[in-house]
């Protein structure tokens, strides 16, 4: 079995947790994730079944969140999980304040991750060093956020906003929830979090691991294609002699215009549709050459 689930995480599962239970349920060896949900959080998780462990690393990186942010309260996960390091009531704080103030994270960033998360520091993951009660400098990053939407604002004691945000990858939302305190002078943090869309799969199309198991008994689980989230690619389609030597390792060369741009990475297919792996194209003396990238089914 090979391709891609489209799951949607449970709340207090890690994705380790689902990879583990998918590979059990499907009795495969080969599973892996694309995009790390915390356990707090539900909805798109990939999952990648057999060969497509190998696609991911080619998979878009655009993800889209639903996200309730508290004011008036930090804690040291900047979630709701973690302890308490102040709480104070702002009923004072309106709409219109936080709304200019979200603004502030739309564009190219420069975000601090949270402490507790899986960045790798020094060859260990943050968390690990957080929970040993190590003081560690956290390096900031540029992400980039292109849309913040807010969709509710409950204005209370501690006041929440639900916000819909399409960032791109490595986009920490906990952090805009901590971030946005101390703009407003509040404090803040993460109330829930749902993930909508992840690498090209969306919430609507998503299953549980209920339905996976039930589908599994019912002898009716299909999983998408391996080229499924691949359609942010451009593709190519080569004769079968081409096609057959490409697989072998060979560069073909492409003697009409494809793409303008060398280096590109494109899907790679058979005339008759089978889809036979990534390709690169470079530009040499004479012509475009298609270099093999990941063969993902030799012919």
């Amino acid at each position: 079995m090979q391709g891609f689930l489209n799951l949607n995480k449970p709340l207090d599962w890690t994705s380790h947790d689902c990879v583990a239970k998918t590979r059990k349920f499907l009795r495969l060896k080969r599973v892996g994730h694309a995009g790390t949900l915390d356990p707090a959080a539900t909805g798109v998780l990939p999952i990648a079944l057999g060969k497509a462990t190998r696609l991911l690393q080619y998979l878009p990186g655009e993800k889209a969140y639903k996200a309730t942010i508290r004011l008036g309260v930090r804690t040291t996960t900047d979630d709701l999980q973690g302890e308490v390091i102040t709480s104070q009531p702002c009923t004072g704080l309106s709409l219109e304040t936080v709304k200019s103030a979200l603004q502030q994270f739309v564009g190219k960033i420069e975000q601090i991750p949270p402490i507790y998360s899986a960045i790798q520091v020094q060859g260990k993951r943050l968390y690990d060093l957080a929970r040993k009660g190590e003081d560690v400098e956290v390096p900031a990053r540029i992400v980039e956020v292109f849309k913040i939407e807010i969709l509710d604002w409950r204005e209370q004691e501690f006041p929440e906003v639900d916000v819909a945000i399409a960032c791109g990858g490595g986009t920490y939302i906990r952090a805009i929830a901590r971030d946005l305190g101390t703009i407003l002078q509040t404090g803040g943090t993460l109330a829930a979090l749902t993930r909508t869309q992840s690498s090209g799969f969306h919430l609507a199309n998503s299953i549980t691991l209920t339905d996976l198991e039930a589908q599994l008994q019912a002898g009716t689980f299909q999983p998408l294609a391996p080229d499924a989230p691949l359609q942010h690619l451009p593709f190519i389609t080569l004769p079968p002699t081409s096609a057959h030597k490409w697989c072998q390792g060979q560069r073909i060369p492409i003697t009409f215009n494809v793409l303008e741009n060398s280096l590109q990475l494109l899907r790679a297919y058979h005339e008759d549709g089978h889809f036979l792996g990534i390709g690169k194209l470079v530009n040499s003396e004479k012509d475009k050459l298609l270099i093999p990238e990941m063969v993902f089914e030799p012919i």
